[in-house]
């Protein structure tokens, strides 16, 4: 009887501790990161407007996809969809990537972009550089699927087209919504009339 109630999965307990351990890194990493800047410039000939440049260039990774990042490796974590060692793999034209070769990287993991053909090469590289694998593919409309194969085969797919919205919230979780209304409100007008950014591919 004793024997039975000691009965324990000495592997859950090792993914748990792992799991722990990549939480701890990411609010480690969060915490040593400051916010990005909000710049005023002013141009001549548009008087009593204010502009502001969010310089998201300014994250570790270089990135402007490290808050995303951030979030879609917490997301699954804390969903149990990723363990020690395991493959992590995204379909991404470049700056996701990016950012994500950056966090698989903090966390020891092993990363694979699904990435189309034509991708920029400095991008390309950019994630090699940062340990992940690129794995070009000729049809663009295809890479969901490619990484889906991968994910199939054993890989975790941080799924940043289907999971973005529920990995990260403009109401907290550091993104850059909650960033830049919290950035203006000192400024006379600290609700902006106009937010104008490039969409990429829309992840």
């Amino acid at each position: 009887m004793d024997s039975v109630l000691r009965l324990v999965n000495p592997q859950r307990e090792t993914d748990l501790r792992w799991v722990h351990t990549a939480l701890a890194k990411l609010a480690q990493e969060a915490a040593r990161s400051a916010d990005t800047h909000l710049l005023k410039l002013n141009f001549p000939g548009f008087h009593g407007i204010d502009f502001y440049f969010k310089d998201e260039a300014a994250h570790p990774s270089g990135s402007l996809k490290h808050r995303l990042a951030r979030s879609l490796f917490l997301y699954v974590l804390c969903n149990g969809w990723l363990r020690g060692g395991q493959t992590v793999v995204d379909a991404s034209s470049g700056s996701t990537a990016i950012a994500e070769a950056w966090f698989a990287r903090l966390l020891g993991l092993p990363f694979i972009a699904v990435m189309p053909a034509c991708t920029a090469p400095g991008k390309i590289r950019d994630v090699q550089a940062l340990g992940g694998e690129c794995d070009l593919v000729d049809d663009p409309a295809q890479v969901h699927a490619r990484a889906a194969k991968h994910a199939a085969q054993g890989a975790c797919h941080l799924d940043q087209f289907g999971l973005a919205e529920r990995a990260t919230d403009w109401r907290g979780n550091n993104n850059i919504a909650e960033s830049i209304i919290g950035q203006l409100v000192l400024e006379a007008e600290p609700e902006p009339a106009w937010i104008v950014c490039g969409a990429g591919t829309g992840g």
